[in-house]
Parts: C-alpha cells; sequence; structure tokens
C-alpha cells in the first residue's frame, strides 16, 4: 500500500509491486538496473547477430535483499530528488536501511549502502542478513575469473555473437566490493555504514578507473553527495511542477526523472551514448521490451522534452546518429535507393536489427524523425557546430537524398508518390502514400534545402522540387486527412498518425480540419495501443482551445501508469514494454507543449498557454534558448518569466539577448537576465531582440 508523503518527489510503499517487471529501474545513460533483479544492461553492450541481436544480460552483484531476525515494518522508497531507493526495515531494536543508485556524474559506477542505527540500548551485536542472489554467470557473455583488483573481485568476458559479421564483440569488465553475508552492529555502536562499489567497463583500464573514483569518493565521504549534487544539476535546468492535481503533478515528475535518467551525465565524463530504447537501459534483454534497440521513439517522443532543458544531453541523441551514418547508408543501398535509411530498429552499427523484415524496409518515417532533431536543435540553439564540426549535414542532406531516390512521379495527378510504406499506424502495411510519411518527408527536404542555403551549400534542386509536389492526402469533402491511399474513415488505427500532422509537424490546416482529424481517429484508436497516443490528442484539444475536453484524453494514460514507483506500461492492461519512456516523452510533451503552447520555429519561441480547469498554476523551470536559461510560470490569468542571470548547459558560449513580443497587445518586452517580467495570460514569441525573421545566419 502506498503511502502519503507531502514530498511529490519521494514515491513509497510498504509494498513491492506484485509483477517484478515494475520494480523501479536505476539508470544514469549508461547502465541500468531494475532493483533486486540479477541482472542489469551496459550501454552500447549488445549479443546477437542482426535481428537476434538484443541487450547482453550481465550480472548485478549488488542484487542483494536485505533482511532482520525480528520480524519488522518494510518500506520501499524512490527519491527522484536523488536517485535513490532505499529499502528500510524497522524493528524494536533496529532501523536498518539498504540504499541503491546507479551514479549520475560518474556513470561507470553502482552502488549500495546499508546503514544500520540502534533503537534501544542493549549489550548484544545486531546482526542483519544480506541475501546476494548473485552468480557471475550469463547466457550472453561467458566470463572469465581476473585477479582481484584493491580488495575488488574482477570478472570479464565477451559478448557470444557480433552485431554485424566481423566486427569484434564488446567486452565487458565488472569490479566490485565482496559482499558478507551479515553485516554487524557491534554493542558499543550506535550506528554503523557500510558501501558496496559495481564498476563496469568495457576495457579493464577504465574499470579500475572507475573503481579506483569510487573507492577516492568513499575515502572522502563523498560518495553519494557527488551523486546527489549531480541530480539536483539536473533538476535545477529541467523541473515541470503544477499545482491543481496530486496525482498529475506526481506523474509528470516521475516522467522526467525516468526520462532523464536514460541519459549520460552532464559532467565532462566521456561516454559513448548509445541512445534510448523505449524501456530504458534497466531493460532489453532477449524477448523483452523491444530488445534494447533505438526506435523513433527517441527521436519523436523522448528527446523534444529533454532538448527544451538540456543542449547538451540533446546533442548526445544526434552523436549517437552521426555515430550509425555507416550502417544507415549500407541499409539504403539495400533497399537499392540513394542516401541514408535510418534503422527502424537500432543498436550500435546502424544496421537494420529488426527481427521482422516488413518493419525494416517500410516504416521510413523514421528518417524525418532523425531530421527534426536536427532541426529543432539547430532552431533551440543556433549551434552549427554539429553542422560545420560533426556530420549532421551529412545527415539531413542524405536522408533528403532518400526521399528523392524513394519517391515515384505520378503523371495523373502530377505530384510524387511514396509507395509501399508502413505507417506508424502498424496495423497496415504497404499502403502508398501515408500521410505522416509524406509530410515528414516533405518538411525533412524542406529543411534540408534551409540547411544547405544557411551553409552557403549547393542545393539539388530535386529536394525543393519533391517537397513542393508531394502528395498530403487529403479529402475535401470530408475535410479530413485520410491515413493513406485507401484508407475507410471508420477502420480501427493503432495509435497517433494522422493527429501527428499538427503536432509536432505544424502542418498548415483550418480548425474544422484540425478537428475532424482529432474526432475521426480518437473514436477509432484501439484503447490497447500504446501509450503515447492520448498525448497528442491532448495537444490537438488544447490547440483547439478545447482544454477540458484536452484533459479527459489525458487523464487515459494514467491506466498506463503502475504503483506505486510510477512505472509506465506501454499498453493500459500493463503489458507490452516496461518503464515505457515513450510514454512518458508523450506526456510531458502534452503539458510541455500543450499547457504552455510552446512551439520551436525558425527564429522563436512561440507560446500559448492554456490551463484545464483543475490546473491553477504551472511551473516549468530551465527552458532552454538561444544559450539562456528561463523559468516560467503560468497561472489562470497570468505569465512570468524570468532569464537566469547565469546560463547552465547552454550549448553555445554567448546568450542571445530576448524578447518577449505578445500577440494580441504587439508589446514588446525585454528579457533582462534576474529580472521578472509578467504579462497577461495570451500568446506571443520569445526571440532574439530586435530580430528580423531568420537573420542571425547572416
Amino acid at each position: 500500500m502506498a503511502s502519503n508523503f507531502a514530498d511529490p518527489y519521494i514515491f513509497s510503499s510498504d509494498t513491492l509491486p506484485s509483477d517484478p517487471r515494475f520494480l523501479p529501474p536505476l539508470a544514469n545513460g549508461q547502465l541500468g538496473w531494475r532493483v533486486f533483479e540479477k541482472i542489469m544492461h551496459m550501454g552500447g553492450v549488445y549479443n546477437g547477430e542482426g535481428g537476434a541481436c538484443h541487450r547482453a544480460d550481465i550480472p548485478c552483484p549488488l542484487a542483494v535483499w536485505m533482511s532482520t531476525e525480528e520480524e519488522g515494518k518494510h518500506t520501499y522508497s524512490l527519491d527522484t530528488h536523488a536517485g535513490i531507493f532505499t529499502h528500510t526495515i524497522l524493528t524494536s531494536y533496529v532501523e536498518a536501511s539498504q540504499l541503491f543508485y546507479a551514479h549520475r556524474q560518474f556513470p561507470n559506477l553502482m552502488v549500495m549502502e546499508v546503514l544500520l542505527q540502534r533503537q534501544m540500548t542493549t549489550e548484544e551485536p545486531i546482526i542483519v542478513m544480506l541475501d546476494s542472489s548473485f552468480t557471475p554467470h550469463s547466457d550472453d557473455i561467458t566470463f572469465q575469473t581476473a585477479p582481484d583488483y584493491k580488495g575488488g573481485r574482477h570478472i570479464f568476458g565477451k559478448t557470444m555473437f557480433p552485431e554485424v559479421p566481423g566486427v569484434p564483440c564488446p567486452s565487458v569488465h565488472l569490479i566490485w566490493s565482496p559482499l558478507t553475508s551479515t553485516v554487524t552492529l557491534l554493542p558499543d555502536q550506535h550506528q554503523s555504514h557500510w558501501s558496496f562499489l559495481l564498476a563496469i567497463a568495457e576495457s579493464r583500464e577504465n574499470a579500475e578507473s572507475s573503481f579506483d573514483t569510487g573507492l577516492e569518493l568513499m575515502e572522502h565521504g563523498n560518495l553519494q553527495s557527488s551523486h546527489s549534487k549531480a541530480w539536483a544539476e539536473l533538476w535545477l535546468g529541467s523541473r515541470v511542477e503544477l499545482e491543481g492535481l496530486v496525482h498529475l503533478n506526481r506523474a509528470l515528475i516521475g516522467c522526467m526523472f525516468y526520462l532523464l535518467s536514460a541519459f549520460p551525465s552532464l559532467s565532462e565524463t566521456p561516454i559513448q551514448f548509445g541512445g534510448v530504447s523505449p524501456g530504458g537501459l534497466s531493460n532489453g534483454g532477449q524477448g523483452q521490451d523491444y530488445w534494447g534497440h533505438v526506435f523513433w521513439d527517441q527521436d519523436l517522443w523522448i528527446y523534444p522534452n529533454i532538448a527544451l532543458f538540456h543542449p547538451k544531453l540533446a546533442r548526445a541523441v544526434l552523436d549517437y546518429r552521426m555515430r550509425t551514418l555507416e550502417g544507415a547508408k549500407a541499409n539504403a543501398q539495400k533497399q537499392g535507393y540513394k542516401g541514408l535509411k535510418f534503422p527502424w530498429e537500432s543498436a550500435i552499427s546502424g544496421y537494420e536489427v529488426c527481427a521482422v523484415n516488413i518493419y525494416g524496409q517500410q516504416e521510413i518515417h523514421i528518417n524525418g524523425a532523425v531530421t527534426l532533431a536536427f532541426q529543432n536543435y539547430l532552431y533551440l540553439t543556433q549551434d552549427l557546430a554539429v553542422f560545420t564540426e560533426g556530420y549532421g549535414s551529412e545527415v539531413v542532406w542524405c536522408i533528403a537524398d532518400y526521399w528523392v531516390s524513394r519517391v515515384t512521379w505520378n503523371p495523373d495527378d502530377r505530384q510524387y508518390h511514396i509507395k509501399g510504406v508502413m505507417p506508424p499506424d502498424e496495423y497496415y502495411y504497404n499502403v502508398d502514400n501515408s500521410v505522416y510519411t509524406n509530410s515528414v518527408a516533405k518538411y525533412s527536404l524542406q529543411f534540408a534545402v534551409e540547411l544547405a542555403n544557411l551553409l552557403q551549400h549547393p542545393a539539388p534542386s530535386e529536394w525543393q522540387e519533391v517537397a513542393d509536389k508531394l502528395k498530403i492526402p487529403f479529402d475535401p469533402e470530408l475535410k479530413y486527412h485520410p491515413e493513406f491511399d485507401g484508407y475507410k474513415r471508420g477502420s480501427q488505427v493503432k495509435q497517433a498518425d494522422t493527429v501527428l500532422l499538427g503536432y509536432p509537424l505544424g502542418l498548415p490546416m483550418s480548425r474544422e480540419v484540425r478537428q475532424n482529424d482529432l474526432e475521426c481517429y480518437e473514436s477509432v484508436t484501439d484503447p490497447l495501443g500504446p501509450a503515447m497516443t492520448w498525448s497528442v490528442f491532448a495537444v490537438g484539444w488544447l490547440e483547439l482551445g478545447e482544454a477540458e475536453k484536452a484533459q479527459q484524453v489525458l487523464q487515459k494514460c494514467f491506466k498506463n501508469i503502475q504503483g506505486p514507483f510510477q512505472v509506465w506500461s506501454e499498453s493500459s492492461d500493463g503489458s507490452g514494454a516496461v518503464n515505457f519512456l515513450t510514454g512518458m516523452g508523450g506526456f510531458l510533451q502534452a503539458v510541455l507543449f500543450g499547457y504552455t503552447g510552446f512551439r520551436v520555429q525558425r527564429d522563436c519561441l512561440m507560446f500559448a498557454p492554456l490551463l484545464p480547469d483543475d490546473v491553477a498554476v504551472l511551473s516549468v523551470k530551465g527552458v532552454s534558448y538561444l544559450g539562456n536559461k528561463m523559468d516560467w510560470l503560468v497561472k489562470k490569468q497570468e505569465i512570468s518569466v524570468v532569464v537566469r542571470k547565469q546560463a547552465e548547459d547552454s550549448g553555445i558560449d554567448k546568450p542571445s539577448p530576448l524578447e518577449i513580443v505578445l500577440t494580441r497587445s504587439g508589446n514588446i518586452i525585454p528579457l533582462i537576465p534576474g529580472q521578472l517580467v509578467m504579462f497577461p495570460k495570451q500568446p506571443g514569441k520569445i526571440q532574439k531582440q530586435n530580430s528580423k525573421s531568420y537573420c542571425w545566419f547572416l
């Protein structure tokens, strides 16, 4: 039964979930683990070739259950302030606490701490049992024993099968503090504390270095404090809270916590980020949670939330896509097309690892999601380095080449068609002119032209021509967008598809058409479809000013939140992927881009706040725009904005001075760092001071 804590950042219960899949996951962008479970995962470590590729199971030495001789009261608590899970047993003679965390600053470390506090004076020692289920065995890695390192046990091994033939299998080294079966509080001790370290890396040198770091932090008493400080830095730069609905506020905090957990440290600690899978790093073994692969979920559903707050973490997603260029190029060539075809399911190489061929062949809309992520980053930061020094321009332009080679000219309607695809709605395949696929292809091509002009690079004329003449299905009589050519209105759909045209794509359409699309597809969407779907409908209704209708739709998402630790399931009946970050990402977007009306544009950040009746105040702190950090407070009749004096994690060296332009009044309000501005609630935009449309690159 869940406890009623005043602090919404603490999820607590006196029992664990009956389904162990919903144990709280702990992750830090490099390591992921569900508490108490025997196995864990490491980013980038997969076993299996092609469609058999999956996250390699790594045995976890911290899989320990704590127990006492006397029956006590158990409490299980996830403190999202600091990313620490605590199991506490309170008896008449001792309070025993067991703490777990994936170190937020040093991502190759995981930690278990045990704290015993005497509750009554006795002359007897107090013994607490630590029952380990750890065995140095994995079905994916053949381990060998190495000599102990500074008192720590050491095993190492390689995965059994490479993702791509001929490529070396990744190695894994584990060094951990030896576990004892008991810990003892001596008669003269009031309390005592033990720390157990686990260091995991792909090389012996890095594993030893990480273990050394942990030992040094322990010696100076900074092991937990450095971890908590890193979490505090993340929360300082990305906080979403509201007043009015406790359950909604807790859901937002949980979503933000688990999404941030999937990303690397903000520090300079170098790691090769392996992308974000729908189930995160804690899940993804063979046959589970999409096997730990990376989908469009990362770029379309998860990424926009992170990019709004932390450009550095957003850049990690782009770096992941840039590192997989060669595989994406090979995918396109295998299909017989030019450019890049990012895999529907990706691991490390960028080669397609989807086990079912039709998805990898036909869900080509992922290319559009990748381009949207690069576009979003540029508009939020105006940081050109990813395009001029990295491979960002190659990604954008080669995706455009793919679309040009993928279309077919139809002389009857004098439009380009894209044939034989599976839309986001996976109940249909081999269809022509998916309205979402074609629309996102159009925007990919337009951004490629825009980027080419920006970098003074000659753009092939075909990019603009195909963008201008690409068919976007529309029914002029019923005034709605059919999902694809031949779609029968009223046929069931799996998930958000056509409704994505309004948000995030922003396809121009009348209010009537937007409402028709929402009503048409809301009524036929499978109620057991994936969790992110209803969030997009909520954003659509908010765009139309229907806040209460949006709230009714958004309430459906709560069926996917499994207590007591706010862990999402993919489907409302608890089935599908768990720790479903995709659903959390959609839910957050309903608030971050729905309640606020934020829209990231080429030369401004637009806003149009609208709160439902049962939400009194919305606070969004740490919004990152053009090197600035902004804190927003949205009330029923008033908006407050302040630019922080010093921007953390800005992504660029020098913040651009900003101003607010209000739509109704036309007032222009300079934003001076440290000075709070307030104005009546209305739409508007934030832009560079004295800006002229798209002049920043001249």
